[in-house]
């Protein structure tokens, strides 16, 4: 660890965001230096027969929305796998798929092994707090030949991140294939919003803390590039959801491409495109 486990609890104790900030910037440059990773994804409705337009440019092709049922889910793989995109496709929550294995009494590895075999690459996220079983379920991940492209939260945990976090750890010391890990919230309660402050110290303490994951993530189309711009100072080194449509109508330099390579460099870092697969872009 960077820190000591003394020190991590005194931080997150601690309203000196400035001090935490630091720390966890230089855990994040001593694993990747200056190189900060985004992807560019062309999201797919989940809903059968939905249009299926995938940019040349799109690093990962990605399956949004809850499927109906095992054989809806099966269907739309099959269905999109067939329009042959050239990026790697990834679809759904896993805890999703949990709960169709479940409602269809049928084990969540039969479903997994389906989904691969129809030319899915990877579950697009698995939100930790969802899951029934994170353990088993991630595991069955990996034995059914297929890759998780993130760890995410769904909603704000309630008291010190560090205990979260810890439980996080704990996954990946058993499974150790959680490569990318997403601090921040999917959904965010109305009545409790979040505030850049308590963004920026959960993204950094996130860093701190879970030193056997390779990266640190912020959704680039939730969050938008200021949050996104701050965390990468704090520890994130991936941006993921960038769009894959170019649009130049308005002169390159308000080109949503070059905004995402903008805000990076701007952040003193260096902008290098990867895909789903992890594999950079040159």
């Amino acid at each position: 660890m960077a820190v000591s486990e003394a020190e991590l609890i005194a931080l997150a104790g601690s309203a000196d965001i400035i001090r935490l900030g630091v720390a966890a910037d230089q855990e994040r440059r001593r694993r990747h230096g200056r190189r900060t990773t985004y992807l560019r994804v062309a999201d797919v409705a989940v809903e059968p027969g939905a249009p299926i337009d995938v940019p040349a440019a799109a690093g990962e092709c990605r399956i949004v929305g809850t499927p109906a049922s095992m054989a809806a889910a099966i269907a739309r793989v099959r269905e999109v796998v067939a329009a042959r995109p050239a990026a790697p496709v990834s679809a759904f929550s896993l805890a999703d798929l949990e709960t169709l294995a479940l409602d269809a009494q049928r084990p969540l590895r039969d479903l997994l092994e389906e989904l691969q075999a129809e030319g899915l690459e990877l579950v697009a996220e698995a939100p930790f707090d969802r899951l029934r079983d994170p353990r088993r379920s991630v595991v069955q991940v990996n034995i059914a030949g297929l890759r998780l492209a993130r760890l995410t939260i769904d909603q704000l945990p309630e008291g010190d991140p560090l205990a979260l976090y810890k439980r996080v750890a704990d996954l990946q010391y058993d499974v150790a294939v959680v490569r990318t890990f997403a601090p921040l919230p999917r959904r965010v309660n109305p009545a409790v919003p979040t505030t850049g402050y308590d963004d920026v110290k959960r993204v950094a303490l996130a860093r701190l803390a879970l030193e056997s994951i390779e990266s640190i993530q912020v959704d680039w189309a939730l969050y938008g590039p200021k949050l996104a711009q701050v965390a990468l100072t704090v520890g994130a080194d991936d941006l993921d959801a960038v769009t894959p449509i170019d649009d130049q109508s308005e002169g390159r330099r308000r080109a949503p491409l070059e905004e995402v390579r903008r805000n990076i460099t701007a952040a003193g870092l260096e902008p290098v495109e990867r895909d789903g697969r992890f594999d950079l872009v040159r």
